[in-house]
């Protein structure tokens, strides 16, 4: 059994306000021994770059400051949503529908708000939740999407998901765009951004000391107060979340993982 799968099972049996106050803690120790002890600084460039997103959300926890610093400075910037973020919308195509055109007009604010126009934000469609386990033929047919974008917009710097997110269309996210990449022979500096890793895994458990001699912070305290503003526009998705997950994106600093092609 797999750690990821052992935690699974333990988090099953913990009060889920319980579990969360312990989830709470990990998150703020990592990001703190992290930032303070073993990242080094990112300085922001005015390379483009494109932003690979699981559901709509993502994009603006974790790379929401680096986005509006650099569109601040009319770097372009690009954002692809691999998935419809239909969730766990219900059996009905109505409702399911209803939730995934709600998603993206959160997801067309909240980039509005970091300085992207609406013609360098694209939508995959996936079926949120399926992205590790595509049929072959659907599998290829992303990858090769994924390819006509990398083309088109010649992207300098590629943000992904962090490989060990703890979410399956997370860690399929970073497998898709990496493969992209590897076929198209691309040459781009590929980083990764972590969501759920530092909730959901205790303390050190899911990171290799490789994983953490990456790890690189940005300050965006410039742009905390318009971070924050693209947040709240996912109101569909905060009322859900833990406060603590949501505070944890909310700080003067981003942390990124590179990653050696």
């Amino acid at each position: 059994m797999t750690i990821k799968k052992i935690l699974q099972k333990t988090q099953k049996f913990i009060p889920s306000n319980l579990l969360q106050r312990v989830q709470n803690l990990n998150s703020t120790l990592l990001s703190f021994l992290i930032l303070r002890f073993h990242s080094q600084p990112l300085e922001l460039s005015s390379k483009s770059a494109m932003v690979f997103s699981p559901h709509q959300d993502d994009e603006t926890f974790g790379c929401g400051g680096m986005i509006a610093l650099k569109r601040e400075q009319l770097t372009p910037v690009t954002v692809v949503f691999l998935t419809d973020g239909q969730g766990n919308g219900g059996s009905k195509s109505n409702i399911k529908e209803e939730i995934i055109q709600i998603r993206k007009q959160e997801a067309e604010s909240a980039l509005k708000v970091l300085g992207v126009e609406r013609s360098d934000i694209h939508f995959l469609d996936k079926p949120d939740g399926t992205l590790l386990n595509l049929h072959s033929q659907l599998r290829q047919k992303t990858i090769e999407q994924i390819m006509e974008l990398l083309n088109k917009y010649n992207p300098q710097e590629v943000y992904v998901p962090h490989y060990k997110d703890c979410h399956c269309d997370h860690e399929a996210t970073y497998i898709l765009v990496k493969e992209a990449i590897a076929q198209l022979k691309a040459e781009v500096e590929l980083l990764q951004y972590p969501i759920w890793m530092f909730w959901r895994a205790p303390l050190f458990i899911m990171l290799k000391l490789k994983d953490i001699a990456a790890a690189r912070r940005l300050l965006i305290t410039k742009v905390k107060t318009q971070k924050k503003q693209a947040i709240a526009s996912y109101n569909s998705q905060t009322e859900s979340l833990p406060v603590g997950f949501v505070n944890r994106f909310l700080g003067s600093y981003e942390i990124f993982f590179k990653v050696e092609l």
